[in-house]
């Protein structure tokens, strides 16, 4: 369970893509302490596809959770494709075939795990709203 995608999403609609760097170097960290892989510009570069597209996705909450989870899955087929081109898989469409199905229990958790972390933050953006208002 990461909270990953969900900010990767979240940070430029909520915050701005400026903030997308920031995202980055959180996850630069984060790959430096649990160990760089060799698929690590697909990881980062679906990060800055996710983040760049999210904009699109910000009128309503129900638009920002499509949007969340049209990440999850461009996370999934981003990275996925680069696992096989690297060479995990035969070089042909059964070996892109083989990487996508054998990801998939991965991308059912990334589902669940982006969804239940956005609603946590849409929740709390809500009552955080709620506050402003009653204090000002």
């Amino acid at each position: 369970f990461t909270s990953l995608i969900a900010l990767s999403f979240y940070v430029p609609v909520l915050m701005g893509r400026k903030f997308i760097p920031a995202v980055m170097v959180s996850f630069v960290i984060s790959d430096l302490v649990i160990g760089l892989h060799s698929s690590v510009i697909f990881t980062w570069g679906s990060v800055l596809v996710i983040g760049y597209f999210a904009q699109y996705f910000k009128n309503s909450i129900l638009m920002r959770l499509a949007g969340a989870l049209t990440g999850a899955i461009l996370f999934y087929l981003i990275t996925n494709f680069g696992v096989w081109s690297l060479g995990m898989y035969p070089s042909n469409f059964n070996g892109l075939a083989q990487s996508y199905t054998m990801a998939l229990p991965f991308f059912g958790y990334s589902l669940i795990s982006t969804l239940l972390f956005s609603i946590i933050i849409e929740t709390t953006c809500h009552f955080y709203k709620i506050v402003q208002k009653k204090i000002f």
